[in-house]
């Protein structure tokens, strides 16, 4: 299946590029190779996280961020904020950003191409400067369920700086984070709760059959016999009435039982 993926494309480049990364982002932007890529997050003073992207290396000086589009104007601000004293420079770019799911021993259809890479459950990001018209896109959807079983956390505007990157679980993702590496914005919180303990919230995903998403409902738990609000809803995805969610929980007991309004929810 062949995806039209609502990301724009972001050129990172300058003498300063690879030192200014690196002392913004979550992930290890020196020992990031040539033509390879990561998730990577960026975090505000406190450790909490603004943005999600994916950060791709063309070579020693030149790198594109993938960023979701209604991420982009505040992900932008908040990079050309410390950019100031350094020679680096933001290109947002107008190419197209695919995706491929391999489906049916499918065969992915051949267009021109700037980059492209896989990720780990076989999907495939391509890169195109030249705008592709003449193909059949598959449902948007598809794409995020996919994401959410793979854990991968979709960071939403109204979750921007709530959560430290743990609390969805990037020390777990790929090279999202590196502990090692040195200063970076937030690295000091960040550090704290991996080395002292201190973070109790992870992100679990749940999923609910013949369900519509109910908006205005929070998550709640059954604490006796009562039922309580807890965690937050990260972002959710709803496929032929098949309704998937990534929410952020602080130390969910074994069998605990959740709902969305009147509907249970089953933990993936």
């Amino acid at each position: 299946m062949l995806f039209q993926l609502p990301i724009t494309l972001v050129r990172i480049s300058g003498v300063d590029s690879e030192k200014f990364l690196q002392g913004q982002l979550t992930c290890d932007v020196v020992n990031l190779k040539a033509n390879t890529q990561t998730l990577t997050a960026h975090c505000d003073a406190k450790g909490k996280v603004q943005t999600i992207f994916r950060l791709y290396r063309q070579d020693e000086q030149t790198f594109y961020a993938l960023i979701h589009n209604e991420l982009l104007e505040s992900s932008l601000k908040d990079l050309n904020k410390y950019a100031i004293f350094s020679k680096v420079t933001f290109e947002t770019l107008d190419w197209q950003i695919l995706g491929w799911q391999p489906e049916n021993n499918a065969t992915r259809p051949d267009f021109p191409q700037n980059f492209c890479f896989n990720l780990a459950d076989g999907r495939e990001f391509i890169v195109c400067e030249t705008v592709q018209t003449n193909h059949d896109f598959a449902d948007y959807a598809l794409w995020k369920i996919a994401d959410i079983k793979a854990g991968i956390p979709l960071l939403s505007p109204e979750s921007q700086n709530e959560f430290i990157p743990q609390a969805m679980n990037l020390q777990d993702i790929e090279n999202a984070i590196c502990f090692t590496k040195g200063c970076y914005i937030g690295q000091e919180t960040i550090a704290r709760a991996k080395y002292r303990g201190i973070n109790k919230r992870a992100m679990y995903i749940f999923h609910a059959p013949n369900t519509p998403y109910l908006n205005g409902h929070e998550i709640e738990t059954l604490v006796g016999e009562n039922w309580r609000k807890t965690g937050h809803i990260l972002n959710h995805a709803i496929y032929r009435d098949t309704l998937w969610l990534e929410v952020i929980l602080t130390n969910p007991e074994p069998n605990q039982i959740f709902k969305l309004g009147t509907i249970n929810l089953t933990p993936l």
